[in-house]
């Protein structure tokens, strides 16, 4: 099989900051072709941040994509904010952004917590979503983050744990997120420059099937790893704002919606378990495994599929 690539390199038509409240501005920009179907694009994290690979995800003749930098993400407003900054907060910005472009619904598209996102907003609002394209599928139960925090993931990314883990003092190591969230909050920036980025570290470790130094760079980059672990670890600390299982739980609202899900067979970050979950209540749904891939959206077996995917509902009705 010949893997499919992303869509050439496209600038935005339109951007701009969108003011939903709560003294938050977030930062959108808008790509392909104004009128044709409109989709959503919502990034990982959370605290992750756009980049401009991910305005290649669809065929920019046939689409009209907006992206956006969810709250404290990217060059949203303000930088790194963790107030006012929850699940439910962003699934209404994602409605708000939706009313602002005039469309009476559109393809919802995440990958890791934005697949959890994608999910609660089509949930609460199921009338707004015309499919849903979904990676690396992470919801939200005790299991998952027991095992990206604290046992799991640790046995095989053995060396970059001692790494995460090693950076607390062995008396605070029984709640890690707890004890770098203290110090992600610091009033000294040297502690929070830190944390952030073993934090950062830790997750892009995890995040492809072979080592990327690029990504690792990437994580490095105190502009992205500051909100990145700011807001991952009080969204951790706080359940996410979920009951356990509810997207599992109320996954009827959606099972009228098409959806495609596509999962790396060796993700370490999110493993196949809870896409396979997922599917088990939504048999609707297509599940595509990748059998070469991590959880990275950049690795080319995912770029694959997700372009495939957005490819078979180009020409649905909007």
């Amino acid at each position: 099989m010949t893997y499919r690539t992303l869509y050439p390199e496209i600038e935005p038509y339109e951007t701009g900051h969108l003011d939903v409240g709560d003294g938050h501005k977030l930062y959108y920009e808008r790509v392909g072709t104004p009128g044709a179907k409109p989709a959503v694009f919502l990034h990982g994290g959370p605290g992750g941040g756009m980049s401009t690979s991910h305005r290649r995800q669809w065929d920019p003749a046939r689409y009209d994509v907006l992206l956006f930098d969810q709250r404290g993400c990217g060059k949203s407003l303000p930088f790194a904010e963790i107030e006012a900054n929850d699940t439910w907060r962003i699934v209404d910005d994602i409605e708000a952004l939706r009313e602002m472009c005039g469309h009476d619904a559109w393809q919802v598209f995440g990958g890791s917590w934005g697949a959890t996102l994608a999910l609660a907003y089509a949930q609460k609002y199921p009338a707004r979503a015309t499919e849903i394209i979904l990676r690396g599928v992470f919801l939200a139960r005790q299991t998952e983050k027991g095992w990206l925090y604290e046992y799991g993931a640790s046995e095989i990314m053995a060396e970059q744990w001692d790494s995460f883990s090693g950076h607390i003092p062995e008396a605070e190591r029984s709640d890690l997120v707890r004890a770098y969230y203290a110090r992600l909050t610091s009033d000294d920036e040297a502690t929070r420059l830190a944390a952030a980025t073993e934090w950062s570290l830790w997750e892009g470790n995890v995040a492809t099937l072979l080592p990327n130094p690029g990504l690792l760079a990437d994580f490095e980059d105190p502009a992205k790893a500051v909100p990145f672990a700011r807001i991952c670890a009080k969204f951790f600390l706080e359940d996410f704002y979920l009951e356990e299982a509810q997207l599992l739980r109320d996954v009827d609202r959606i099972k009228h919606i098409p959806g495609v899900i596509v999962q790396g067979r060796h993700d370490i970050c999110t493993p196949p378990t809870s896409a396979w979950a997922l599917k088990k209540v939504w048999p609707e749904a297509e599940l595509w495994i990748v059998d070469d891939a991590g959880h990275s959206a950049s690795e080319p077996g995912i770029v694959d599929g997700l372009v495939r995917a957005t490819d078979k509902f180009a020409n649905a009705a909007p």
